[in-house]
């Protein structure tokens, strides 16, 4: 009898041996490995992740280097008035110009997510410097710098940042109850109520105006609900009413006494009064379509007082004219839309909120700056971020950017 060849058996893949006992096993590369929730837990402090968005930065960059060459065209007619240098505000601008940079690199590659614990210690500690601000000798009958050497730290810097983080903190934690008295309202009053209360001894008015602002924006974006605002908005009339009767508001109310009046003043001592604004307004209006060109400022020879300062966008609109100034105004737009776009691509509600606050205050200085330099504002010293000069709040500001381009490594997992 013939034998009939049978088929080849099929061969069943056989189970991967299981490892060890005490050995982990190895990684597959090509099905991920379900990680536990305990490991995701425990963040990295600096991770590279992805990419940072390079539009942001590039943003960034060009505001700051646009700034420095408009503060120092600015600056040194003054500089070389008050420091025999023509080149001190220039170099001590770039000094902290470099040390931001470093700082915003250094920031956006730390895993923003460590500052849900940093929420409550910044806050004690942007208090604690408001409290020895106090304490320091007054300048020009203000307290807002706490010196240390030749630099200076502004208080109200730390302080806007902290309110930011803070609020975005609570918001992201609490974010079912922000529509509640207790969760969304309480908070906040309490957190305004103490700054303010620091910032009123200063005195330093246009700090509490950015703050309540800021405060503000992060209650709207966090869920609280229109009619707490309205009934806010209504206590706060009273309030500053009973300010202004009991005289407690007498530096603010001597701020607004030409305000709107600078080229219509009637004494000399309102002359006086509205000399800043308007020596502002004769440069923005001498400007023109086009301006008088680079370095070409007749206003800046010692007509406007301290113009590397508040005033330094007034020389920006003299010296590139109404065309020049309104490319500088629309890269911030562009700024602040990259930012919150990039905000609300986040991967978690801690980083929308945030992210969205911090590039959300830039605009908020913007204009309040322009509406100071044109009269729309009293005279209150609020600075145009990346051109007007100070340390503190350049160094500030760009580690700020830090954290928007940090969250910007994790947004764009979602594109991926």
């Amino acid at each position: 009898m013939a034998r009939m060849d049978s088929a080849p058996a099929r061969k069943l893949p056989l189970p991967s041996p299981s490892p060890p006992p005490g050995k982990k096993p190895e990684k597959d590369n090509v099905t991920k490995l379900n990680i536990p929730k305990k490991v995701k837990k425990r963040l990295k402090i600096f991770s590279i992740r992805l990419g940072m968005d390079m539009t942001f930065l590039f943003l960034v960059i060009v505001l700051l280097i646009i700034g420095l060459i408009m503060m120092f065209s600015a600056s040194y007619p003054s500089s070389l008035e008050y420091t025999g240098n023509s080149y001190t505000y220039l170099i001590r601008q770039s000094i902290y110009a470099v040390i931001g940079i470093a700082a915003m690199i250094v920031v956006s590659y730390f895993d923003y997510h460590h500052f849900h614990k940093l929420a409550y210690p910044i806050l004690l500690l942007a208090l604690i410097t408001l409290v020895v601000t106090l304490m320091v000798p007054s300048r020009t009958g203000v307290h807002r710098w706490i010196g240390i050497g030749s630099f200076n730290i502004q208080a109200s810097e730390i302080a806007k940042f902290a309110v930011i983080l803070f609020m975005a903190h609570w918001g992201s934690r609490y974010f079912k109850k922000m529509d509640t008295f207790r969760y969304g309202v309480l908070p906040a009053i309490i957190l305004l109520v103490v700054i303010s209360g620091l910032l009123i001894m200063e005195p330093h008015y246009s700090g509490i105006v950015i703050i309540a602002m800021l405060i503000v924006l992060m209650m709207f974006i966090s869920g609280v609900k229109l009619r707490y605002f309205v009934i806010a908005g209504c206590l706060l009339v009273v309030v500053v009413f009973g300010l202004i009767v009991t005289g407690m508001l007498g530096y603010a109310m001597e701020r607004l006494d030409g305000w709107g009046q600078a080229l219509n003043y009637t004494t000399d001592e309102m002359w006086q009064q509205t000399y800043q604004t308007r020596n502002s307004l004769y440069a923005i209006g001498s400007g023109g379509i086009w301006g008088l060109g680079l370095g070409q400022s007749r206003q800046k020879y010692l007509y406007i007082p301290e113009v590397q300062n508040d005033f330094v966008f007034a020389v920006v609109c003299e010296e590139l004219g109404f065309v020049g100034a309104a490319i500088i105004l629309c890269i911030f737009a562009l700024l602040v839309w990259r930012g919150i776009t990039l905000s609300m691509r986040a991967k978690d509600k801690f980083g929308s909120l945030l992210g969205i606050g911090l590039s959300a205050q830039i605009g908020l200085q913007v204009i309040l700056n322009i509406m100071v330099i044109t009269d729309w504002l009293p005279n209150t010293g609020i600075s145009l971020p990346f051109f007007s000069y100070g340390g503190s709040s350049l160094i500030m500001l760009l580690a700020q950017m830090g954290i928007v381009l940090s969250i910007s490594r994790t947004s764009n997992l979602e594109k991926v």
